[in-house]
């Protein structure tokens, strides 16, 4: 069954609910998302903390990137 047809099929049981249950719903799956959100930019934190430690990184102002990025 392809994304689509799931999320067809998902949308309508979601439009046989009672409105307070969509509500709750959409409560829920906003908590999801943001929870998701901060573990995503935890994981992505802590790569950039330790490719810093490995000297993977370098710093400069936005000029001294562009610079880099036209080299």
């Amino acid at each position: 069954m392809g994304t689509q047809n799931i999320l067809d099929e998902i949308l309508g049981k979601v439009d046989e609910m009672p409105l307070d249950d969509q509500d709750l719903l959409v409560e829920l799956i906003r908590n999801r998302y943001r929870e998701k959100r901060r573990e995503d930019i935890l994981a992505n934190t802590r790569q950039t903390l330790e490719e810093h430690k490995k000297g993977l990184t370098s710093k400069g102002t936005p000029s001294d990137l562009f610079r880099e990025l036209e080299a």
